[in-house]
């Protein structure tokens, strides 16, 4: 049987990593090597705003002696990801240009929710032991150079996450000049944890009960995958002994601790910051228990590869997880529940009737669903400023697992399904987006307007609603026996624009239940 190889590369803030994984019906994915380059990008990105030139030429010889060996394994694939050294240049995208005309490679800048929900596919593909720990209160802290990630879940759902500034190179550039010792390092850092971590806490926390933290950096996973795991996969730590950990940082200096742990000082200043972070987190939580699965991004770039060619088997259901955080958003800004599931419903009904129409697929189909149960958040701030309130929540709200691009596909989707539609060239005058991004604006904005349009009461007056394409008539059979002439007459711009769109007229026809 031939072999799928495939090349994950990840351009750090702190290290250049590259894994050639092999996928096989029997085995799934089998890492077969793994190059690595320690190389400080986010110290630069961070505080000087630019990566320097000599850094940059360093980077492109990387790269290329990455494509040497990727060439000799004879990969199928690759992808290439920049985080937040690269996310965070003032000059993002000359960087990736001069990098692929040098290399032949090009770089995808991940924006931080895509990269965590990477991060979060790897952690998951470590299967049984994942979704064991999960069933009880758990977080994922995602520790990175620019900031961390903490993802709540409460019986195995995902409920929660945000993202704080608070990463191991950002921290250590912050205060490195601050401190004298490591007990004056520690009570520095401490203290800006803290700060950041009693406001999540008051957000998200409130009675939660968190007893497992799930680690994953490059820094303090090292030392427990290389002490604690004993000969399993992964390495699991109470907080006491945790805390003996970082006692003995405490008493050494960090040239002593590197030479006890063979790594760099530099290297055990990072990892002593990682500790610090996740020492703080654990006791903010309660938590008593520490998971390191032993993951990287680019673990989670392969696994990601798997799924897209159908080599490996979802046992996790990621895009419900998405949902679930959109739905953690709309409570938040106290959305009507009930309205949301009934436009949902109607939405893709539509949509799933529309497809030969519509073009669109099983991603966009999500989006809908998101602009579906997010459509009234706005509201939380003004009733009367509906559609701009709701675009700038979305827009200012991460959903883990989003792109940047898709965050503001269904902000706009459901600005427009409270306001007249602007077109492309008024539309491009403030946004990035593409034509196509565009497109899929406007096709899923007729579905949700006329959905909405089919619920204007808000008293969810359909029992069953049937939807049929014939011809240019989108028919809609309504099941009510109840009044529906404030819909049927508000429907007229809604379809209007939906014609536009589809040349389609929808059309609701009402049926009555017998003998009434």
């Amino acid at each position: 049987m031939k072999l799928r190889l495939f090349a994950a590369i990840d351009v750090g803030s702190f290290e250049l990593t590259c894994k050639i994984f092999q996928f096989t019906i029997k085995n799934g994915m089998k890492e077969v090597d793994c190059l690595r380059h320690r190389m400080d990008l986010g110290g630069e990105s961070f505080v000087e705003g630019k990566i320097s030139k000599e850094k940059v030429n360093e980077l492109c010889q990387v790269l290329n002696s990455f494509k040497m060996v990727m060439e000799s394994y004879g990969v199928e694939g690759y992808k290439a990801y920049g985080t937040s050294a690269i996310r965070e240049t003032e000059n993002t995208m000359i960087l990736i240009d001069q990098i692929e005309q040098r290399t032949g490679i090009r770089i995808e800048v991940l924006s931080n929710s895509e990269q965590r929900f990477l991060n979060y596919k790897a952690i998951a593909s470590k299967g049984c032991e994942f979704n064991r720990i999960i069933e009880k209160g758990t977080a994922i802290l995602d520790i990175g150079g620019g900031s961390i990630q903490i993802s709540l879940f409460d019986r195995d759902t995902l409920v929660a996450t945000q993202n704080l500034r608070l990463g191991v190179l950002r921290l250590q550039e912050m205060i490195r000049h601050l401190a004298g010792n490591n007990t004056q390092y520690e009570s520095l850092l401490d203290e800006m944890v803290s700060t950041q971590l009693a406001v999540f806490k008051k957000m998200y926390l409130k009675d939660r009960e968190i007893e497992n933290i799930i680690v994953v950096d490059d820094y303090v996973s090292f030392l427990m995958q290389k002490y604690e795991k004993a000969g399993k996969d992964t390495a699991h730590l109470s907080y006491s002994r945790f805390n003996d950990y970082l006692n003995l940082s405490r008493q050494n200096s960090f040239m002593e601790l590197s030479r006890r742990y063979g790594v760099t000082e530099e290297n055990m200043e990072l990892i002593f910051v990682s500790a610090v972070i996740i020492r703080r987190c654990m006791k903010a939580m309660g938590a008593s228990q520490l998971w390191s699965p032993g993951v990287v991004l680019c673990d989670g770039i392969g696994f990601e590869y798997g799924q897209k060619k159908g080599l490996l088997k979802e046992e996790h259901n990621f895009e419900q997880d998405i949902i679930a955080c959109a739905l953690h958003i709309s409570k938040r800004y106290m959305g009507n529940k009930k309205r949301s599931e009934t436009l949902e419903n109607i939405a893709l009904n539509i949509y799933d009737h529309m497809k030969k129409i519509h073009g669109l697929g099983k991603r966009e189909r999500l989006l809908l669903t998101l602009a579906a149960l997010l459509h009234d958040c706005g509201k939380y701030i003004s009733m009367s400023n509906l559609a701009e309130c709701s675009y700038n929540i979305i827009l200012s709200t991460e959903i883990i697992g989003l792109s940047h691009v898709e965050r503001e596909i269904v902000a706009n989707v459901v600005k427009y399904n409270h306001q007249k539609f602007s077109y492309y060239e008024e539309l491009a005058r403030n946004s990035t987006l593409d034509r196509n991004a565009y497109m899929v604006i406007a096709k899923l904005t007729a579905i949700l307007k006329v959905a909405n349009g089919l619920d204007r009461s808000h008293k969810q007056k359909f029992k069953d609603i049937k939807v049929s394409l014939k011809e240019n008539t989108l028919l809609i059979t309504v099941n009510t026996d109840e009044d529906i002439t404030l819909e049927q007459g508000l429907i007229g711009a809604r379809a209007d624009f939906f014609e536009e769109v589809y040349s389609v007229r929808p059309v609701i026809k009402q049926k009555r239940t017998i003998g009434s």
